[in-house]
């Protein structure tokens, strides 16, 4: 029922589970160093119910830590590379995470920032030894830094720790338990703060089978994953590999020609972009016809353009648009290379095991064609948000998903989404949600109001603008608002223009009508 690591590189040993760089490892390896990983994990204190978070960038030690904290019976939390020191800290106290594994240079100067400010938490770096992923033995440290609610680093990678726990033979936890929480992975919240997804294993191995089911899949497939790791999309597609048998081709960091040259050389059947990534793998790869060997390119993440995706077509180029979110473990719509359907702008079909319905504003079923928020159901939605039973009850009611996005369903079934969540501005690939960046500008000392939209941009899809009102005598400008943003939020989300205006826009009613900033005073940006 769980054909999980083990399971897999008992069945298929010497297959390629993943490809970094040169660097080609089968399952069988891949499931030895994950066992080696975990009981470092162990020999750090890390247990069954506790939550392990990694701070990495695309690579072989994210795969480990996934593996090897699922052996230990923990979750995974993948934590957002891009996002500062203060935004981490944050999600690090609200899931009580036990162990955070970090990368090298900035991003573990991020990682210490990050413990120190969020307290009694422990980190260790991902050592560069692929044989020895985790750096870290020194249980007393870990022990003694958990307890005196201080920070502590685990620097050794040989030690009592680990050599007690391989005589001992430490019990590594292979939990068959559907309902057991494999990963949270934390997405902006309407309130300005982030919620944890909780995604059972259930969950992403419902989303895994019904996306293998839905685009066709085999142990042959060879998937290039250049979106990051830490995101739902990303880890969705180890799931899926291990799932199939198939390969991984892991990219650090999204870079166009590199993807070309994968394509070129690496027999790439798959690869998960989003519109912008799209654009730029078409323009580095010019006007030649793609290559036979590619059977999927799934494009999700944000809308794209109809424009984008006919240039995709014309070179032949399998383009799957793709509609989905954190909260159902990935896609929940997708259409398939080649299908045809009614109309513009679909996301296609759902996936096998999902439900799609429209609802009105006062929740009644709506008829093909009718427009109205998209509710979801099915084995790949979360269990819930951690530690928001209020907020889980009311995006979970009557046992659909409540996703706040608008969209229409034909007569043939398909999805169309019309827009995503009302004030949602998808830049780049990256989810920013208004109120975030709002309270971060009304933080100011010199800010009385602040409202953010986003206004279309040809590169990133869209980009984050704010119209702010100053307190009555405030000595500041736009450009001091961008630096007091980009002290404390990730640089995504930090508005590329603000207009200092004398009042927001509202409705009669009082209502903040975000989209006219860009509308009604897009002059006045600067």
């Amino acid at each position: 029922m769980i054909p999980w690591l083990t399971q897999r590189a008992a069945a298929t040993r010497g297959a390629t589970a993943l490809e970094v760089g040169d660097d080609v490892v089968s399952f069988a390896e891949l499931a030895t160093s994950v066992h080696d990983t975990a009981l470092r994990l162990r020999a750090a204190g890390v247990r069954e119910g506790d939550v392990l978070a990694t701070l990495l960038w695309n690579g072989r030690a994210f795969v480990e830590a996934l593996h090897a904290a699922i052996s230990c019976g923990a979750a995974l939390l993948p934590l957002n590379a891009r996002a500062t020191a203060a935004e981490l800290a944050f999600v690090l106290r609200d899931a009580s995470v036990r162990l955070v594994i970090h990368g090298a240079g900035q991003l573990a100067a991020l990682a210490h920032d990050a413990t120190r400010r969020a307290g009694g938490v422990a980190c260790a770096e991902a050592a560069v030894d692929p044989a020895a992923t985790l750096a870290c033995v020194q249980d007393a440290g870990c022990a003694e830094g958990l307890a005196t609610g201080g920070v502590a680093r685990c620097e050794t990678t040989a030690g009592a720790g680990h050599a007690a726990a391989r005589e001992a033979g430490a019990p590594l936890l292979v939990s068959t338990d559907p309902e057991r929480i494999l990963a949270i992975v934390y997405t902006s919240g309407t309130t300005g703060r982030p919620r944890g997804a909780l995604l059972a294993l259930r969950s992403l191995l419902a989303s895994a089978a019904a996306s293998a089911l839905h685009l066709g899949a085999s142990a042959s497939d060879r998937w290039l994953a250049c979106l990051p790791l830490f995101h739902v999309g990303g880890l969705a597609i180890l799931v899926r590999s291990v799932l199939t048998g198939s390969a991984v081709v892991l990219h650090e960091r999204f870079d166009a020609r590199a993807v070309c040259a994968a394509l070129d050389e690496r027999a790439i059947t798959h690869v998960s972009l989003v519109p912008t990534m799209l654009s730029r793998v078409l323009d580095a790869w010019g006007d030649r016809s793609a290559p036979s060997t590619l059977s999927c390119v799934l494009v999700g993440g944000a809308a794209a353009p109809l424009g984008l995706l006919d240039r995709a077509r014309r070179l032949g180029f399998p383009v799957a648009p793709t509609y989905g979110l954190t909260e159902a473990a990935s896609q929940v719509a997708t259409l398939p290379p080649g299908a045809a359907v009614e109309g513009d702008r679909a996301a296609g079909w759902p996936l096998p095991g999902v439900e799609i319905r429209i609802v009105s504003e006062a929740g009644t079923v709506l008829a093909a064609g009718e427009a109205g928020e998209i509710c979801v159901r099915g084995a790949t939605l979360m269990a819930g948000y951690l530690g928001l039973p209020e907020a889980s009850a009311k995006a979970l009611r009557g046992g659909w998903l409540h996703t706040g996005d608008i969209g229409v369903l034909g007569a043939d079934g398909a999805l169309r989404v019309l827009d995503r969540r009302s004030d949602l501005v998808v830049s780049g690939g990256e989810n920013v949600y208004p109120a975030e960046v709002e309270a971060i500008l009304a933080a100011h000392p010199g800010v009385a109001e602040a409202a953010v939209a986003g206004e279309p941009d040809p590169d990133l899809g869209q980009r984050v603008v704010a119209g702010v009102v100053l307190r009555e005598g405030a000595r500041t400008d736009a450009e001091a608002l961008r630096a007091h943003c980009r002290a404390h939020l990730a640089g995504y989300k930090v508005p590329r223009r603000i207009a200092l205006l004398d009042e927001l826009p509202r409705t009669s009613s009082g209502k903040l009508l975000r989209r006219a900033i860009v509308s009604e005073l897009g002059a006045g940006l600067a």
